[in-house]
């Protein structure tokens, strides 16, 4: 408006405010342009790492290790564990049978490679699975001294200050004493607390009659307490098939009222990240994902060095920087996924005789996962109110608003450029054409007449058609240059008067219709 009211003083020409007009369109159109490409870039990104064997692997895996029974108890399988007895049932029975894969259907043996299992024939075992358990010391909970007689023990819930850190039991071997925590898994979230690592650890062995007689051992000489708190199962396998590997861990949780609450996690990931052609392919989409935000950062910067404090008034500056911030995040969780991999992966899968610890690797990669989901999210809402928030946009809003036309807009320039190329060819109407059509849009009135329509309706019409041709040759007309005319008294009663019409012959053509329709259900 600032401009407008010096055109009007002489401060600014026609042909200098069409022109600012002009670039600024151009200039929005390119900021969108180049903002769908970052989309399409950015939506490549988050769903080619999809592999669509990750549902089907976690499954199966799932459908092995929780829905399997116990041989003769149709109704106990891991889901289902609700005491002790339970718990050993499947440690012996589903569990047992689902880990080790030595031989094929006829008892032949198919594989051969340093005595690795291959669960369903085609996912690798990686080391040897590891149970883990936490315990709480007697006398972390207080008895009511009414009770003191009748309870002489007390185990409370689980925290990081009632833990036990006693050896117990045969204490010659490793699974009855405590060991600290050697690796970087994060603690783990439980429904019952927050557990840490460590705790009295035993691994499987490569032999399934080992591994049966080692359950059978920790059974018979009550490994499980009452100052038991959770048991950790975990163990990864590798699909070289689909390149997905499978980091899998079976949590049963006891709680101080009794009883067992079971949960799982079933990760999917591929962390072997560039193999194919169309992982080079992702790996390109990743590096033109950097320079975007190099250059979206950068406008940033000189948007905040500009506007100073005025940029964080706006809502939706904060929306921009949030998204810059969730793109770095994302960025830096690649980054440290892929060191981590190329650290780790070689030495895990060098340990065949040991627990491979590859939680830790599936976690992040999985909150990777989560960064990019939650970047494309706000990515398509800043996508969405980038026109609304967008300043040309909103002048061009304006105009349309109180009945005028902006300056330039899109459909003039393309319905210019397209009267050119016609008039180039010579494929343009002749003038006497249109006034040909012209004058028989006259004689509709009298045609109307003679076809029996009522005289007040062809009237009520013939004003309308006036109001519209006035309104449009004020407003409308390509020859009229100044768009910031004002509205007169008079013309904005005109403008009203011609909505009052409108809405009547709205609800004119509503109840004729309802009569056709009545008719037509009456058939």
């Amino acid at each position: 408006m600032a401009e407008a009211s010096r055109w009007h003083r002489g401060g600014t020409s026609k042909h200098k405010l069409h022109y600012r007009k002009d670039v600024e369109i151009r200039t929005t159109l390119q900021e969108l342009l180049l903002y769908f490409i970052f989309l399409i870039n950015l939506c490549i990104l988050t769903f080619g790492m999809v592999n669509p064997h990750t549902y089907y692997l976690n499954k199966v895996m799932s459908s092995l290790f929780l829905d399997t029974s116990v041989p003769g108890e149709e109704r106990t399988n891991f889901k289902s564990i609700r005491s002790i007895t339970d718990f050993w049932k499947f440690m012996e029975g589903p569990l047992l049978e689902g880990l080790y894969w030595d031989s094929w259907y006829n008892s032949h043996q198919l594989y051969d490679l340093k005595n690795s299992s291959r669960i369903y024939y085609e996912n690798i075992l990686l080391g040897v699975p590891r149970v883990r358990q936490l315990k709480v010391r007697n006398n972390t909970c207080k008895v009511y001294s009414s009770f003191q007689s009748l309870i002489s023990e007390c185990y409370g819930k689980y925290t990081s200050a009632n833990e036990d850190l006693s050896n117990f039991g045969l204490t010659s071997n490793s699974e009855w004493r405590y060991s600290t925590s050697n690796t970087n898994s994060p603690w783990h979230w439980g429904f019952l607390g927050v557990y840490q690592n460590g705790g009295y650890i035993f691994t499987l062995s490569k032999l399934k009659s080992e591994t049966k007689n080692k359950f059978i051992d920790l059974r018979l000489n009550n490994w499980i307490t009452r100052g038991t708190r959770v048991i950790f199962i975990d163990f990864s396998l590798y699909n070289a098939n689909v390149n997905l590997f499978c980091i899998i861990r079976l949590v049963a949780e006891f709680p101080a009222t009794g009883g067992i609450v079971t949960s799982w996690q079933f990760y999917s990931v591929k962390l072997l990240r560039y193999v194919s052609y169309y992982d080079y392919f992702i790996a390109s989409c990743e590096i033109i994902f950097c320079i975007f935000l190099f250059v979206f950062t950068t406008q940033e910067v000189k948007k905040i060095k500009e506007f100073k404090s005025d940029y964080f008034k706006s809502i939706w500056n904060w929306l921009e920087l949030l998204l810059l911030l969730l793109c770095f995040v994302a960025v830096s969780f690649n980054i440290y996924c892929n060191i981590q991999i190329f650290l780790l992966l070689g030495q895990l899968l060098k340990s065949t005789e040991k627990y491979s610890d590859f939680y830790f690797l599936a976690y992040w990669h999985i909150y990777y996962n989560n960064i990019i989901a939650i970047t494309i999210f706000f990515a398509w809402i800043k996508n969405m109110f980038l026109a609304i928030i967008n300043d040309t946009y909103s002048e061009v809003k304006a105009d349309y608003s109180i009945g005028r036309r902006p300056d330039f807009e899109l459909g003039k320039m393309i319905k210019q450029s397209y009267k050119n190329v016609l008039e180039k060819f010579r494929l343009k109407k002749a003038q006497k054409d249109e006034d040909k059509k012209t004058k028989d849009s006259g004689d509709l009135a009298e045609q109307a007449r003679r076809e029996g329509f009522d005289e007040n309706e062809i009237q009520k019409a013939e004003q309308m058609k006036k109001w519209k041709e006035r309104l449009e040759k004020k407003y409308y007309s390509a020859e009229i240059q100044d768009d910031y005319q004002p509205v007169t008294q008079q013309e904005f009663r005109e403008l009203f008067l011609y909505a009052v019409e409108l809405e009547k012959e709205l609800h004119y053509i509503n109840l004729k219709l309802n009569q056709v329709m009545r008719k037509l259900s009456a058939l």
